[in-house]
């Protein structure tokens, strides 16, 4: 075959990237063209996204492209959402779903629809900041907006009707949100309307693959004449990621690592039940009608808002190399702290909630910045092997060992701590999974991969990967730190 050209526009929760994919059938060859800060403003009390911004920059992206690249596909976060008016144009800007307007409104909901109903529905882990919890906020506060929009688009969704004009919704981000029966696959409107949430706003959802059109004249005329057709991937980043784990077979453990940790298995068909509840598991749509079946844990946003304080206090902008060498010299497991704690959820002073959270824990604080480090990771790696027990319990089946994906699999440092407290060997790579996930979906809707299990393998021709073994003679220490972990988290 010729060579397949492609973009991919993965947008995380603090920047963005046009990544060209090359594809010569067998192998995979990825370049950056452009980067771009896609974090939120403060408008007048509320958490944004600047999402003229962000069309802005995924425009350079596009225009900085090859003129042959044959498809675009975007993928982002889950849940965020803009609403369409009736004349078709946006109505506000997108809110951010660390925003504070959805505290407290799992529990402030549950009259009308319980806990249990909804995630036997939906199969979705509990949230605040899940898009049926977003949209309820906004109906008391703005009652007036949901009604009046003719459609709710998905983030990844949204950025596509400015590129083409067409409005669709698309199935894996869709399920983020809580509002998609998980076995049927469809919006869940019984639910939806129990809540009161006007069901006109949910269009059609589509799957994975899906070609939306071609770029509209007015885009043509402000980046050049690309024939490029946008293509609905796996849009939820997660989902994307894991498409591109390089595992052989259906039996794995991923950990898909950014700014969250997303740690589970991938499925069938959904799992709900009493036990998945309780562990707070979630059931999101994957690629191929797949469930990706995890559980989200606070990731490595812990961290990076670490990192950001202390160039703010003394402005010692410190590399994270350098980080995970202070952080390896630290005494091990002399903090833990919880990372789902929803103490550590929004933006800024994090290192003073890691003090405070040891301070009433009665743990000693964290003083130098190696602390900090080793604390966060000693608890991102404890919180893993907790998780990896609970995917164990409800499988019924023992895991080999782990495939990590993702930024985070360049954290040599919390590679190897999840290796060591996990006790089983750890795979790190592609980082760039969530962009190959991307690409591989677009070249499937193109029929130049047969198959997931075909993109996997392109994966393995394509990408390194690093090997973690887990180090005997920490041992003991990881049961010990993991006794105090569970203590902390109310579960001993």
């Amino acid at each position: 075959m010729s060579e397949l050209k492609m973009l991919a526009l993965d947008l995380g929760a603090t920047s963005g990237r046009g990544i060209i994919g090359s594809f010569d059938g067998k192998k995979m060859v990825l370049e950056e063209n452009h980067r771009f800060d896609d974090s939120s403003v403060d408008m007048t009390g509320t958490l944004q996204w600047n999402i003229n911004s962000i069309y802005e920059n995924i425009k350079t992206a596009i225009g900085k492209s090859p003129k042959d690249i044959k498809s675009i596909g975007i993928d982002t976060w889950g849940v965020d959402y803009g609403l369409i008016g009736k004349d078709g144009r946006l109505l506000g800007l997108p809110v951010n779903y660390r925003d504070s307007r959805t505290d407290g409104m799992v529990d402030s909901t549950e009259d009308i629809v319980t806990k249990e109903e909804l995630y036997n529905v939906t199969g979705i882990q509990f949230m605040n900041f899940n898009t049926v919890y977003q949209l309820l906020a906004e109906m008391r506060t703005n009652p007036g907006m949901v009604e009046s929009a003719r459609k709710m688009l998905m983030i990844p969704d949204l950025l596509s009707y400015f590129l083409t004009g067409n409005e669709v919704n698309e199935y894996t981000n869709a399920t983020t949100g809580a509002l998609v029966d998980a076995r049927s696959q469809k919006w869940a409107h019984e639910l939806i309307k129990k809540y009161g949430i006007p069901t006109h706003i949910f269009g059609d959802l589509v799957n994975p693959g899906t070609v939306i059109g071609g770029l509209r004249d007015a885009v043509r005329r402000d980046i050049g004449d690309f024939d490029a057709k946008v293509v609905s991937v796996a849009s939820h980043d997660t989902a994307s990621a894991i498409v591109a784990v390089p595992a052989t077979g259906d039996d794995f453990v991923y950990i898909s690592s950014g700014t969250w940790s997303l740690m589970g298995t991938e499925l069938r068909a959904p799992v709900i039940d009493k036990k998945t509840l309780g562990y707070s598991f979630t059931n999101e749509g994957g690629a191929d009608g797949r469930i990706c079946f995890l559980k989200n844990i606070m990731g490595l946003w812990i961290h990076t808002e670490c990192r950001r304080d202390f160039a703010r206090k003394d402005g010692f902008k410190t590399s994270y190399d350098d980080l995970a060498e202070m952080g390896a010299r630290s005494q091990p497991m002399r903090s833990v702290i919880d990372p789902n704690d929803v103490i550590f959820t929004p933006p800024g002073n994090m290192t003073g909630r890691i003090a405070d959270y040891c301070r009433r824990t009665g743990q000693p604080v964290p003083e130098t910045k190696g602390e900090f480090v080793r604390c966060v990771f000693d608890s991102l790696a404890l919180c893993y092997r907790d998780t990896l027990r609970k995917i164990e319990d409800m499988t019924g089946k023992k895991t080999p060992f782990i495939n990590i994906v993702g930024g985070g699999a360049k954290e040599t440092l919390l590679c190897q701590y999840t290796a060591d407290a996990c006790g089983i060997p750890v795979f790190a790579g592609p980082d760039e999974a969530t962009a190959i996930g991307n690409l591989a979906v677009q070249a499937m809707s193109q029929g130049e991969i047969g198959s997931i299990s075909e993109a996997r393998e392109v994966v393995r021709n394509s990408f390194n990967v690093v090997e973690y073994q887990p180090d005997a003679s920490t041992g003991a220490v990881w049961d010990a730190g993991y006794e105090k972990y569970l203590k902390l988290t109310g579960q001993l």
